[in-house]
């Protein structure tokens, strides 16, 4: 199957220009003014005049299917890859999750059964490390040769997922021995245990009390501790999901002094804020952690990725219904699950508040949403960008199209939206997966088992060669 692209705006992180695309079969043939013309042919040819040409959006971090406070997020990888792509994302990285006092292998052979056969986009892995110890030290070493390179570790929820300074260091000096990447959740745990157990016995018991109990000192403090963890190292270390203007002054001050400090935001924190939680048990929609911070943060976030000390941005997509799952929490908002829808939504939200708000240029737009993943987590040049030989994920995006988001429009499987009733301008017309058009004109038309496991390699600038 050949499939020409023609007449659009092809959009890069490195720049702009009119030009046609040739797929043939999964990969990207050909780039050129008027291919037609020079006589390439094609079974099917798309028209893209007015519209932009983008790589694929890449997800680095989703949470299909995870266990958490007695129950699981909703979206399978059926249903999640397929929200992802409605919204222009190719490629999601998720996290498998080693059970405490199980091995990583164990860990991972299970999260390659829950996607093999049902996604309907690509996919990788990562891996959450629940136990650090001589065994799963050595297997790192095998799970970055399967194309699994990044771990990773906790410094918040005690008793489930935390690990202590010892462990991550030794895990950080396996990385860096190995050229895997660490992952940081960077808040203190222990600290934020005992505000929240104050604030619940206080008589604040809504999900406006997950917000002040987990204070963004304490993510600050987090990422400082973690990056000098890193530092004596000598390994490079990545922060997800940072929320907090006292985080990224860590990051930024970490970069500015040479070190291989890299860190993700999410829409959540560039979009929401504290006072979404305060509106009785209708917070619970909101709960995430880092929490959803203040207003006054977002500018701090923007300037982040304007500057590269936010290298891009991810979602944590983590559903859980309000109705049956999050209220597990009424009446001690301790007991909510935490996490947020957001894969469907991340491309078109950056590009209203990014792009069209004249926060970003459409560069950094594909940057952030597609090129950067993508180079950070060893998936460049395949995926993330619009070349020859590259694969075929591409999307044809109406930067003019408005919509509307609302849970009763959403693909992703809960029963709420966190943006429900914000319009949006810009949105994806076709979506390609491997040359594949998996959307068109918002309908379907992919198919389940089309995604394969992406074996991911060690990106470069992550890491010494």
């Amino acid at each position: 199957m050949r499939t020409l692209i023609s007449n659009g705006t092809i959009v890069t992180a490195e720049g702009s220009q009119t030009a046609d695309v040739l797929i043939d079969g999964e990969t990207i043939a050909a780039i050129g003014a008027d291919l037609a013309a020079a006589g390439m042919t094609a079974d099917e040819t798309i028209d893209a005049g007015g519209k932009y040409v983008i790589p694929g959006g890449i997800d680095v971090h989703t949470h299909m299917e995870l266990p958490f406070g007695g129950t699981f997020a909703k979206d399978t990888f059926e249903t999640g890859t397929r929200a992802a792509a409605f919204g222009g994302t190719t490629t999601v990285v998720d996290f498998a999750v080693q059970s405490k006092g199980q091995s990583l292998r164990a860990g991972l052979d299970a999260w390659h059964a829950k996607a093999e056969g049902n996604a309907v986009a690509d996919y990788g892995f990562h891996m959450i490390m629940s136990d650090v110890n001589d065994q799963t030290l050595a297997e790192m070493d095998q799970l970055v040769t399967e194309g699994v390179p990044d771990f990773k570790l906790f410094t918040a929820y005690p008793g489930v997922f935390y690990s202590d300074d010892g462990s991550i260091f030794r895990a950080l000096q396996q990385t860096a021995r190995n050229g895997g990447l660490i992952m940081m959740h960077a808040e203190n745990g222990l600290a934020i245990d005992i505000v929240a157990a104050q604030t619940f016995d206080a008589g604040t018991t809504d999900p406006i009390g997950h917000g002040l109990a987990r204070k963004a000192v304490f993510e600050g403090e987090a990422t400082n501790r973690v990056i000098r963890l890193a530092e004596a190292a000598g390994a490079p270390i990545y922060i997800v999901h940072l929320s907090a203007s006292d985080a990224l002054a860590e990051v930024r001050a970490a970069r500015d002094r040479g070190t291989r400090a890299f860190a993700e935001t999410c829409p959540q924190y560039l979009f929401l804020s504290l006072d979404d939680l305060g509106h009785g048990f209708d917070g619970a929609k909101f709960v995430c952690s880092p929490p959803l911070r203040s207003r006054e943060t977002w500018d701090d976030l923007w300037t982040g990725l304007v500057k590269d000390d936010l290298q891009l941005v991810a979602t944590d997509h983590c559903p859980f219904d309000f109705h049956g799952q999050k209220e597990l929490g009424r009446g001690d908002f301790r007991k909510i699950p935490n996490g947020l829808p957001g894969v469907e939504d991340r491309v078109d939200l950056l590009h209203d508040g990014g792009v069209v708000g004249g926060r970003i240029s459409r560069e950094r737009w594909v940057e952030i949403i597609a090129t950067a993943p993508a180079r950070l987590f060893g998936l460049y040049p395949q995926k993330g960008s619009i070349s020859i030989g590259a694969d075929a994920d591409i999307v044809v995006y109406d930067p003019n199209r408005t919509r509307t988001i609302s849970a009763k429009t959403h693909h992703m499987n809960v029963d709420y939206s966190c943006y429900e009733g914000r319009k949006v301008q810009g949105a994806s017309d076709i979506v390609m997966s491997r040359g594949l058009v998996i959307v068109r004109d918002g309908e379907f038309t992919g198919r389940k088992g089309h995604g394969r496991f992406v074996k991911r390699a060690p990106a470069d600038h992550a890491r010494l060669a």
